[in-house]
């Protein structure tokens, strides 16, 4: 019982990835993965079936193509002009104003809805029965759900959805009071459905218009705006769109036509004045020439009038010029939202301040627009500050050199009206009187023939003035719901269906702390395989009666057996008679059945074997041979009986055989005996195999000083039952009590492949523990050469 060293130098695990195994893990549990599918189908189907479906109608406009005035070449100003005005102009559409205005045109008042058995759908435009508003609070006024359905041809009920669910019966055509209003309901309400109704203002629209209402660019580079409009209804989608692009047209018109109409208001104010002076200045005229009896002028003096009532006139343009200008300051400096240039002030501007006008005004809708995206202290809107200041700047040294010009003509003409005046001194003072009184008397009425003009002008202006945007392509309701997509839907379904079920696969892999192949147990341990004993696919009795590699003896199981032995033939092969320990961790991983089987298989070649059940804690080893265990192994070791009274010679199996016997109060501290060495000395020499079977080391240490004496030690590792940690207990024990001759039986394999690890073995380049030739027998089936292999359709065919 010499512990020589039996095996070869175990060698550096060396494995691959085997990419045919990573699809068989895949496809050993394609049923899981067809099950996710199907449940994700469902509940896309289900989803399907409860999501209101989304419609979108689309139109566009065409801005005005005004000159750009931003950028130092024509790509950069084209871009500005229509991108930056397109968003813009898109901060007006989406303006309270122009959205009150628009759902204004709709009706608004009353929204229906019937109810089906899945969701609750709107019916608009269709009113399915007239209901009747006799009074109504303008804010104040219960904006619940009423659900009525009909009772009989004269009366139906009214519940008042959200409340305590009370349900009250009227007649057509009476005045309902509830929820601060009164209100009747003429028509028969539709038998066989149900519907539901409730009351609206005007902002409760606009969240639904504003909400799903998207704009945009066309194309780039062109001055064509798109709109779009999403809601569950596609009829009124499309009412609602045209009717705020209706809106904004005339909301534009309006905005064109305010500064034509501040020119207006200002030439009223200066009319009514000019008017009472004409006529004042006319009356003086009058009584001046009654009384003193002058009939007419002479030549020259009437010369010198009509140049003094020039200058006057052109004077009194002048000023009202400077008013002008005076009030686009007063804009500039006031920070008004948009700078109108009033008074038909374009045609003295220079191109440059025209330009600076227009552009800041860009600039500030630019950042209104900004604003509805970023806060004030963002960089967009600050770099937008920046350039609205620098032009601000701009703008005032232009003013201020307007001024100036205006400040000096009037200076000029101020000259040469005292130039006038001092040679109108130098006539009679009759004549002298009646000049002024006639100059005063033109000027004034020249003045106002001016000022009409200007006015009649301004008029002519605000008429033409055409909108600044035209409709190009109204809305029209599309009935193709956007969303939900159900193609896409069920695409992204399965698709989460198919990832879940793949999931599940790679969770349950990863959380599973379980050995089943023998690649796992080469990627975790030095120690060699001496074989793999397959998973027997019949019934099993608990107590292992039959023995089972005799019982089917072309088997797949048997012939894994066979291998097995095979390999122990070579361990200790210097040992005439070999002492062989069978363990494991904990129980149930197969020792016990591992243990018989080998015995029966050795018995077939003619070999003298002996099994002693050395578990004196927890042995059915006796079981198995149909004998009881009232005397055993404790019973030799503790002194009560010899060896010849307690040995079992079965006759079927061919194999001798000692029970554990009574459990002793000491188990671990017998087999530490030296009567446990002396039996096994005595039985070396009378059986070519001695195998004992061990409790489990991972429980307690009973098998220590067997192991430790044994001439071959096999640990069994069960497929999905041995944990992962079981691998390094052989190491471990041979580290700790310097052996070399421990080897692993990987049992009850059953091939399964969800478990199987995607590594496998290069044997070719010496890799793994291959100091042994073994096989776990996967992909031999319909070879012909096993009773239980699993025979493919085809190969019944062929057979055929």
């Amino acid at each position: 019982m010499e512990n020589k060293e039996v095996f070869g130098q175990a060698k550096s695990v060396s494995q691959q990835i085997d990419f045919y195994k990573i699809f068989s893990v895949f496809w050993s549990r394609w049923y899981w993965i067809a099950g996710t599918v199907c449940i994700s189908l469902l509940i896309a189907k289900v989803h399907l079936w409860y999501t209101p479906p989304v419609y979108q109608t689309g139109a566009s406009l065409k801005l005005e193509d005004t000159s750009p005035q931003l950028g130092t070449s024509a790509g950069a100003m084209q871009t500005y002009n229509y991108t930056d005005k397109i968003q813009a102009e898109g901060f007006v559409i989406r303006s309270n104003e122009v959205i009150l205005n628009a759902v204004n045109t709709i009706d608004f008042k009353i929204s229906y809805y019937i109810k089906g058995r899945i969701r609750t759908t709107e019916t608009y435009p269709n009113i399915p029965f007239v209901i009747q508003i006799i009074k109504q609070d303008s804010v104040n006024f219960d904006r619940s759900l009423y659900q009525v359905e009909p009772v009989d041809e004269r009366s139906f009920s009214i519940t008042v959805l959200g409340s305590d669910g009370s349900k009250k019966n009227y007649l057509y055509g009476q005045d309902i009071n509830m929820g601060n209003m009164t209100f009747r309901i003429r028509d028969k309400i539709p038998h066989n459905s149900t519907y539901q109704f409730k009351f609206n203002t005007k902002e409760d629209f606009i969240g639904r218009a504003m909400g799903g209402l998207n704009i945009g660019e066309a194309a780039r580079f062109t001055n064509i705006m798109s709109l779009s409009q999403t809601d569950g209804n596609p009829q009124f989608a499309a009412d609602i769109l045209n009717a705020i692009m209706k809106e904004y047209v005339s909301f534009d018109v309006i905005q064109r036509r305010r500064s034509a109409s501040q020119t207006v208001e200002f030439i009223d104010s200066q009319l009514g004045f000019i008017n009472a002076e004409t006529g004042k200045s006319g009356s003086s005229l009058v009584n001046f020439k009654t009384q003193n009896k002058i009939i007419d002028l002479s030549s020259s003096t009437s010369m010198t009038v009509g140049k003094l009532s020039d200058l006057e006139k052109q004077k009194s343009e002048l000023k009202l010029k400077a008013l002008g200008i005076q009030d686009l300051e007063n804009q500039v400096n006031n920070n008004r939202n948009k700078i109108e240039i009033g008074v038909d002030l374009e045609g003295d501007l220079t191109n440059n301040l025209g330009g600076l006008v227009n552009q800041i005004n860009l600039l500030v809708a630019n950042r209104e627009s900004k604003l509805s995206q970023f806060n004030t202290e963002s960089q967009p809107v600050a770099i937008l500050d920046k350039q609205i200041a620098l032009v601000k700047v701009s703008i005032r040294n232009n003013i201020r050199v307007l001024l100036e010009q205006n400040q000096r003509t009037i200076q000029y003409v101020d000259n040469q009206i005292s130039a006038i005046n001092k040679s109108i001194s130098a006539i009679p003072s009759k004549e002298q009187s009646f000049v002024k009184l006639q100059a005063n008397f033109e000027v004034n009425n020249k003045v106002r023939s001016y000022l009409s003009e200007k006015k009649l002008e301004a008029e002519m202006n605000a008429a033409a003035i055409v909108p600044g945007a035209s409709i190009v392509n109204p809305a029209y309701p599309s009935f193709y719901p956007i969303s939900p997509n159900e193609n896409k839907t069920y695409t992204t379904a399965m698709m989460f269906g198919l990832a879940a079920g793949l999931g599940l696969i790679l969770l349950v892999r990863f959380l599973n702390p379980y050995i089943y192949d023998k690649e796992m147990v080469e990627g975790l341990t030095n120690t060699p395989i001496i074989g793999v004993i397959r998973k027997f696919p019949d019934y099993i009795d608990k107590d292992s009666k039959q023995a089972l590699s005799i019982a089917k003896p072309k088997s797949i199981f048997a012939e894994s057996v066979r291998s097995v032995r095979t390999n122990l033939s070579f361990l200790a092969s210097h040992k005439q008679s070999k002492i062989i320990c069978i363990t494991s961790e904990i129980s149930g991983e197969g020792k016990s059945f591992v243990t018989v089987n080998l015995a029966s298989t050795l018995a077939l070649i003619e070999k003298k074997v002996i099994l002693i059940a050395a578990d004196l804690r927890k042995s059915k080893l006796h079981k198995t041979f149909t004998v009881d265990n009232k005397k055993g192994l404790s019973s030799i070791l503790s002194g009560q009986l010899k060896l010849e009274e307690v040995l079992v010679h079965d006759t079927i199996h061919n194999i001798d055989f000692i029970p554990s016997g009574p459990i002793p109060p000491n188990p671990s501290e017998l087999l530490h005996t030296e009567a446990m060495k002396s039996l096994l000395r005595k039985l070396e020499k009378e059986y070519d195999y001695v195998l004992v079977d061990t409790a489990p080391v991972g429980l307690v240490s009973d098998a220590i000083p067997i192991i430790r004496s044994s001439d071959v030690n096999l640990f069994v590792i069960r497929s999905g039952v041995s944990q992962q940690r079981a691998a390094n207990i052989p190491e471990r024990l041979s580290r700790e009590y310097g052996l070399s001759n421990l080897a692993i039986v990987l049992n009850a394999f059953g091939d399964d492949a969800l478990y199987s690890n995607y590594y496998t073995t290069d044997y070719s380049r010496g890799g793994g523990n291959s100091t042994y030739y073994y096989s776990d027998y996967s992909g031999y089936s319909g070879s012909g050469y096993y009773d239980d292999e699993n025979r493919k359709w085809w190969m019944f065919w062929k057979k055929k």
